[in-house]
């Protein structure tokens, strides 16, 4: 079978790599199509994923209404050429409407509840996988499963920490460090939304500075008192420096959800809402606060405790207990196809089996 993947995130290229290297040893074949914007090209290239660029990321309502046009009919052209079987996507509506002409299924991955996008995309999708807990009911199209997308390559079965990072970092191993996060607020979904204040950032920076080493990463440009912690290292070893941290604090929710996955106490600095984090809210991994001082107050508790680290490993252990494998859940559901989605509608339980 032959399968064109949309990417519009780095996030979306670590989602469908393990399913996407486990069904290429079977035959399978794959070609992406990607916006280019964060650095989706060099997790690409990382893998050996066969791929097209598409154009970029466009700014503003109105570019993003033309783009929807634009990026559609690039997908449907390459189409001509690939001749997919079947189109799969984190809630492409271009993938969506491209597989749409070609009358041949499209499969989505939804777990933001970002109805801007939804509206857009659920006319032209065949089935909509999403975490049980998302609160959004999209419908007879739709397929909950328990789980999130952070579990799909970051769980011990996939994921094998590196501690070689510490000499990238250029600081001695072992040495306690912290990872902080700001994101641009230029999403269609971050309309509205906001994070720390600018003063706010720099108080942050140096309460943290007299504990830690302090490294942030930043999808903008810093500000002059900041940039001296931009962190400085290949894109593609983010996962390898945030499982080694003592910490996680920012603004953008994939990599608070991944921090607490990976067993790391992690702040989410946001007024945006993801279920995954609410989620891990409750199990312990991932703490919210509206208040800059409440935050802070609980971060010096947690400096304080000398088994920080111990105890969020045990909590991200019985996230994993108690969640399916969602990987292999994905490569049967796609393999099985459409077969799958009548099993699932039928009985929910089946994905019991990929535990």
């Amino acid at each position: 079978m032959r399968y064109l993947i949309d990417i519009g995130h780095p996030a979306h290229v670590h989602i469908f790599k393990n399913i996407v290297l486990d069904m290429q040893n079977r035959g399978h074949e794959f070609f992406f199509t990607v916006r280019e914007a964060e650095n989706e090209t060099i997790l690409l290239d990382k893998y050996n994923f066969s791929y097209h660029i598409i154009g970029c990321k466009r700014k503003g309502t109105v570019n993003k209404i033309i783009g929807i046009f634009i990026f559609s009919w690039r997908i449907f052209r390459i189409g001509l050429k690939f001749k997919p079987d079947i189109f799969l996507s984190h809630g492409s509506m271009y993938a969506g409407y491209a597989s749409f002409i070609f009358r041949k299924p499209h499969i989505a991955l939804e777990d933001s509840g970002n109805m801007e996008q939804i509206r857009l995309s659920l006319p032209v999708s065949n089935a909509i996988l999403s975490p049980d807990i998302l609160p959004v009911d999209l419908g007879a199209k739709q397929i909950r499963y328990r789980g999130y997308h952070e579990l799909m390559y970051l769980t011990p079965k996939y994921y094998v920490q590196d501690s070689s990072v510490f000499s990238l970092l250029g600081i001695p191993r072992g040495t306690p460090y912290a990872i902080i996060r700001f994101v641009s607020w230029e999403a269609s979904h971050d309309i509205g939304k906001s994070g720390l204040s600018s003063d706010e950032k720099i108080d942050l920076i140096n309460f943290l500075s007299g504990r830690v080493k302090v490294f942030i990463s930043a999808e903008r440009q810093l500000s002059e008192e900041l940039d001296p912690y931009r962190i400085d290292i290949p894109f593609d070893r983010m996962h390898d420096v945030l499982a080694n941290a003592l910490i996680y604090i920012g603004e953008g929710a994939t990599m608070a959800s991944e921090a607490g996955i990976l067993g790391i106490p992690s702040f989410y600095v946001s007024n945006i809402k993801r279920c995954y984090i609410d989620d891990q809210i409750k199990y312990g991994s991932v703490y919210k606060y509206s208040s800059y001082i409440e935050m802070i107050d609980k971060l010096a508790d947690l400096f304080a405790d000398p088994d920080l680290k111990f105890k969020h490993q045990r909590i991200s252990q019985r996230i994993i207990d108690q969640k399916i494998d969602v990987t292999s859940f994905m490569i049967w559901f796609i393999e099985s196809w459409p077969e799958s989605y009548r099993i699932m509608k039928e009985n929910p339980e089946y994905q019991e089996r990929f535990k």
